[in-house]
């Protein structure tokens, strides 16, 4: 699972799908779903989705807050 200080990537299995998701924390208890993806065939090609998209979520989300 890759983690940052406010974000994080997990997987979820579905049946036989996986789900990626890109999790901000709120709070100490509080979540919320940035991104998600659905349909990956196993859990290793949902971590590698997450990996690569929690990279360039967190490069886009601190161009954006440069002033």
């Amino acid at each position: 699972m890759t983690k940052t200080k406010k974000f994080e990537c997990r997987t979820v299995q579905d049946n036989k799908t996986w789900t990626a998701e890109i999790v901000r924390r709120v709070t100490s208890k509080k979540f919320h779903v940035s991104k998600s993806k659905q349909g990956f065939t196993n859990e290793a090609q949902a971590l590698e989705w997450g990996e690569q998209e929690i990279k360039s979520f967190v490069l886009n989300l601190s161009k954006r807050n440069k002033r």
